[in-house]
């Protein structure tokens, strides 16, 4: 029984093989951020600077929901047109709208900022 045995092993082994397809292998692997755990978070964002002088020179009122989206921080940079930089201590307010950031502006035209202007804001470390 050896020899019919030995044909069945060499009959088996000639019949073709199924490919298999590397691109549905490879779907199946997920990428590695998600192993990971993380995403992305985004760390800037563009708002409108607006002024309010019965706020005190250096500090900045923001949104708590646009501070979860930047990112908490004791610290906000304000940047306007990639040529002015400002950096404000970040407080709290709830009445503030998530698209804007209230600052004293005082000293701001002398840079050539109006109220209203469109600036990009991040957080920056103490």
């Amino acid at each position: 029984m050896s020899a019919e045995e030995a044909k069945k092993q060499e009959q088996q082994e000639e019949l073709p093989r199924k490919k298999i397809d590397v691109r549905s292998a490879l779907a199946m692997i997920p990428p590695a951020s998600q192993l990971l755990g993380r995403e992305k978070k985004q760390r800037e964002r563009r708002v409108r600077l607006r002024f309010h002088d019965e706020i005190k020179e250096g500090i900045a009122k923001v949104s708590p929901d646009l501070l979860k989206e930047i990112g908490e921080g004791e610290y906000i940079e304000v940047v306007v047109a990639h040529r002015h930089k400002f950096r404000y201590r970040v407080e709290k307010d709830e009445n503030v709208p998530p698209n804007e950031v209230w600052v004293n502006g005082s000293k701001l035209p002398e840079y050539g900022v109006s109220d209203n202007t469109i600036v990009t804001v991040r957080t920056v470390k103490a």
